[in-house]
């Protein structure tokens, strides 16, 4: 069985912001900075970190939010996998400062090789149904890569929560029938039901649980297994260091062994086209 990590930052400690590689120090061992700079030294040691957590492909994330979290440019993560199978790029637009993130989504992936794309709604300032993305989704429509778009709370600093209400997301699966939509982090904290309903009656939307506590999971979903064929999982690394403690609590709900197959790896591989 491959494990697939859906959600990982690889965000340099020199492109977040300060405040939060403050925030990191209360999560990840000694100094935030060293510990980034050494698991994303290079993509060998990332691979090599990636191996003691017995994770197999991973999707590496850019992020444009300068006004909040920082900014990882989408050419530093695609030079960053360029070269390696299991590391798969994911591009990030911000609508709200870029003059043409439809053509950045383009460009991204035409021309950088990156397999999808990352939305921040909440750290970007905008609703998912907002008509200024719907370029962005018809282009991501038309080049068939998947949009993974954060759903639900955050508590870092800046957020607006109001903005990762996933029920935005139906708008969009209805007016883009092709396009293939991951909702990070299941509508964490206060939209699990709705999340999981998008994701019941959606053929192409999917519920992606990084951030989320393993062992919570049947608790804010307890009807998982119906939709067994469309839960993804992730991490959230470095925001939850221990990823390979993270795969083996999903192992060990009780769940049919091909439900947790489908969840740790079989449902991301359809998504990323990995299969067959």
């Amino acid at each position: 069985m491959s494990i697939i990590d859906f959600h990982i930052h690889v965000t340099l400690a020199s492109e977040y912001s300060p405040w939060l590689l403050e925030e990191l120090g209360r999560r990840v061992p000694g100094d935030p900075s060293a510990y980034l700079d050494r698991v994303l030294g290079s993509p060998r040691g990332f691979e090599e970190f990636l191996d003691a957590h017995g994770v197999d492909v991973a999707v590496c994330l850019a992020e444009q939010n300068p006004r909040s979290t920082g900014a990882c440019s989408n050419d530093r993560v695609a030079e960053f996998c360029r070269g390696s199978a299991r590391l798969i790029p994911f591009a990030s637009v911000n609508p709200v400062e870029d003059p043409d993130p439809a053509g950045e989504v383009e460009r991204a992936v035409t021309r950088l090789g990156m397999r999808g794309l990352k939305l921040y709604p909440v750290y970007q300032g905008f609703f998912a149904s907002d008509r200024r993305l719907y370029p962005v989704y018809a282009k991501a429509e038309e080049l068939g890569v998947p949009v993974l778009v954060h759903t639900g709370s955050s508590v870092l600093r800046d957020a607006r929560i109001k903005y990762g209400d996933p029920l935005h997301l139906d708008d969009v699966a209805v007016d883009f029938p092709r396009l293939t939509i991951v909702m990070a982090h299941g509508g964490r904290g206060f939209w699990y039901d709705r999340a999981f309903f998008l994701a019941r009656i959606h053929e192409r939307v999917f519920l992606e649980i990084s951030g989320l506590p393993p062992s919570k999971l049947l608790e804010y979903f307890p009807e998982l297994e119906r939709i067994a064929d469309k839960v993804v999982f992730g991490s959230d690394w470095p925001d939850v260091t221990d990823v390979g403690a993270n795969v083996k609590a999903v192992g060990e709900l009780p769940l049919a062994d091909d439900t947790k197959t489908r969840i740790l790896g079989g449902n991301a591989a359809r998504i990323l086209g990995l299969t067959g």
